[in-house]
């Protein structure tokens, strides 16, 4: 079980403290902006590490960014051809940390899934484990973490503005298709926490969603909240309901049954 929920906020004195580990050669630069945004979504980067053979022409593009974004360079050599040094260094680096400082967490940034065995002995140790890798990570890395990212979603993402979404994720959403998978996945964290009208609160159904499925996000379906994918789907439906102690409004879903 995670230490920390996914989906609360939390206070600066309680933050969560994270390692970001990042696996350059199955990593592009292009994402780190948006990597680390999402990630101080979930706590404080206290350690940001990027390994790699940075004598190699191939990892040239990382090197401006490393001291923009202050990551520390990891100089693995590749000693043998066709075996990738990287990724041991990266482990072994991992294991040092989980011992030796006191984290709430790790980021590993990979689309290997030579990683797998370690993000499993991380979650043994009661830490939580995002991971962040593009759609071909193979499944088993998937769902060896807590929580998986996929990095297309964090691509050079512009600056929000209420007046012009950004192309791809307009794009997702207008050829949006709910498939069988998901409705079911959605229904079922619906009913599992549904009252006896069917009702269930959007904020207990989002992490039911994310227990079942490391890798669901509502961005990947191309919206920015889940109470936005859920409205799209007209098999659900939604009622905002004022805070008892508060003066915000909180979300409700409910399956629709025929004849509703």
């Amino acid at each position: 079980m995670p230490l920390l929920p996914f989906s609360s906020p939390q206070s600066e004195s309680s933050q969560a403290k994270l390692a970001v580990l990042i696996d350059a050669d199955n990593t592009q630069p292009a994402i780190i902006e948006g990597l680390l945004n999402e990630v101080a979504k979930y706590g404080i980067a206290s350690v940001k590490r990027i390994y790699g053979d940075w004598t190699s022409t191939n990892l040239r593009s990382w090197k401006d960014r490393l001291l923009e974004y202050a990551i520390q360079p990891i100089q693995q050599f590749s000693y043998t051809t066709g075996k990738n040094a990287t990724d041991s260094a990266l482990i072994i680096d991992a294991m040092d940390l989980l011992y030796t400082e006191n984290l709430n967490g790790f980021c590993i940034v990979s689309s290997d899934s030579d990683f797998t065995r370690l993000a499993a002995r991380i979650r043994e140790s009661g830490r939580t484990v995002y991971g962040f890798g593009e759609k071909k990570t193979p499944k088993a890395f998937v769902s060896a973490c807590d929580k998986f990212i996929y990095t297309e979603i964090l691509r050079d993402i512009p600056e929000e503005n209420d007046d012009d979404d950004s192309k791809p994720i307009s794009k997702i959403r207008k050829d949006f298709k709910v498939d069988r998978r998901l409705l079911k996945l959605l229904r079922d964290a619906v009913d599992d926490l549904a009252d006896e009208s069917g009702w269930a609160y959007l904020g207990g159904v989002g992490q039911k969603i994310t227990n079942r499925s490391s890798e669901f996000d509502p961005r990947n379906y191309g919206f920015k909240k889940l109470g936005d994918l859920f409205r799209a789907i007209p098999q659900f439906e939604i009622e905002e309901r004022p805070q008892e102690n508060g003066s915000g409004r909180q979300v409700y879903i409910r399956w629709k049954k025929r004849g509703r």
